[in-house]
């Protein structure tokens, strides 16, 4: 599917994207939610994701975290309270070392509590995103706190194109396992 220019794309696209990512885990065999995540080996998988995440708990804390940036950015501009998108001291060209330090505050958390945790701010992300008129999420220029941009590419980029992401990724990661066997 492209990506979503409308509200009813958006939450379609959201939707069926989360429901085949948690369909994609629940088929996950023992094997490879044991073994850790290895990309080395293909020249293409040059990002640094993929040398970050080692494991499914890494993919669904990160797409968490995600979550509650939009989540507590939204909240916090809506309140009046004016908020970037990326937390201090990061921005768009140091990002990555945001989703390090996200990598290493979840180090200890469960895979079970990482699923529970990503379950929640889904919910919650898909609520926020249906209180947004189909103007507010794709028109320019409606929240002066979204410059540029539009409040729906947010939401774009940090559900239905993050779970197409994840399951990219989790896709090649069962290739990695079935090539081992």
């Amino acid at each position: 599917m492209a990506r979503p220019t409308t509200k009813a794309d958006l939450m379609e696209a959201s939707k069926n994207n989360y429901e085949e990512l948690k369909g994609f885990i629940a088929s996950m065999t023992e094997q490879e939610l044991s073994t850790p995540f290895d990309f080395s080996k293909d020249e293409k998988k040059k990002e640094a994701h993929w040398q970050r995440d080692q494991n499914l708990r890494d993919i669904l804390i990160h797409l968490y975290e995600w979550h509650r940036l939009t989540l507590d950015w939204v909240a916090s501009n809506q309140k009046g309270e004016a908020k970037p998108f990326l937390p201090k001291p990061y921005t768009w060209k140091t990002y990555g070392q945001m989703n390090v330090f996200f990598w290493k505050k979840h180090q200890n958390t469960a895979l079970e509590e990482a699923k529970e945790m990503l379950e929640q701010s889904h919910r919650e992300i898909m609520q926020l995103a249906e209180r947004f008129s189909n103007e507010e999420l794709f028109s320019k220029g409606v929240f002066d706190w979204v410059g540029n941009s539009t409040l729906g590419s947010y939401f774009v980029s940090n559900t239905s194109s993050h779970y197409a992401w994840a399951l990219k990724k989790l896709k090649a990661h069962r290739k990695n396992c079935k090539n081992m066997g």
